[in-house]
């Protein structure tokens, strides 16, 4: 069984990317069968995985979304990569953007990605979407195709201040559209465990949410070799294989398996 995971959260700066690169990267190192989907059209993961120039790509998501939109024939796994660290990504690029409009007067709009993914799944275990840092049409067909939704946040009172309306547009999307959808978890991301501010934030969340949604065991540090890794195209586990972040997403990882 394919488990299909979004990585979302419409404030940026939550290290959603990076989460979304190091946890796929991570299952494909227990063993399992990963395809990282960018559906950002800022092409953030795309370019992190060391394909620098998204946007001259000639065949991405926006590729075979429109050749579904137009009922036109497709091999669903045209255009899938195949990354070193041993994951599989669907490319994503400035295109989405135009995909966004297109799909406003497409026959059932929400779930045009979910009709893709029902065609590749049977080849992975997970599917790992990183969602653009909005709460547009691509992100609810994300979360349409969704089984559950990992939530980063970073420790600081903005990007805590929008979390309770993306939960609003995640039980939206569950009432109205995908009622299997489940909250895989609130993941702190970019935690200064040193500073007061930082465990006031989280005694905030958890305080707020803890009753309700649930929270991962590890936070992930704040690091500056974490910083350098969209720019070196590799993993934390390349970069900086015995550092705190690398253990902190081992430790995710784990535990997203254990959700299975």
């Amino acid at each position: 069984m394919c488990k299909v995971i979004a990585i979302a959260n419409q404030k940026g700066g939550t290290a959603k990317t990076v989460t979304a690169e190091n946890l796929g990267i991570g299952l494909a190192e227990e063993g399992k069968r990963v395809l990282l989907l960018d559906a950002d059209s800022q092409g953030s993961l795309t370019a992190s995985l060391g394909y620098r120039e998204p946007d001259s790509m000639d065949y991405t998501i926006s590729t075979v979304l429109g050749k579904i939109i137009n009922d036109e024939e497709l091999d669903p796994y045209e255009g899938i990569l195949h990354h070193d660290e041993g994951v599989d990504l669907m490319p994503g690029n400035i295109e989405l953007s135009g995909m966004e409009v297109s799909l406003v007067n497409v026959m059932s709009r929400e779930t045009i990605l979910k009709e893709y993914i029902g065609m590749v799944r049977k080849e992975y275990d997970y599917i790992i979407i990183d969602c653009q840092p909005s709460l547009g049409m691509m992100t609810v067909n994300a979360f349409a195709a969704a089984d559950s939704i990992l939530i980063p946040v970073q420790a600081a009172y903005l990007p805590v201040k929008g979390l309770e309306q993306l939960i609003r547009t995640i039980r939206r999307v569950k009432r109205k559209i995908n009622p299997k959808l489940k909250i895989e978890g609130i993941l702190m991301t970019m935690v200064d465990g040193r500073t007061n501010y930082a465990k006031e934030i989280i005694q905030l969340l958890t305080d707020g949410y803890g009753g309700k949604v649930r929270f991962f065991e590890n936070n992930i540090p704040y690091s500056v070799r974490a910083s350098e890794i969209s720019a070196l195209g590799i993993s934390i586990y390349k970069h900086d294989p015995r550092g705190k972040v690398a253990r902190a997403y081992r430790s995710l990882t784990r535990e997203v398996i254990g959700n299975e």
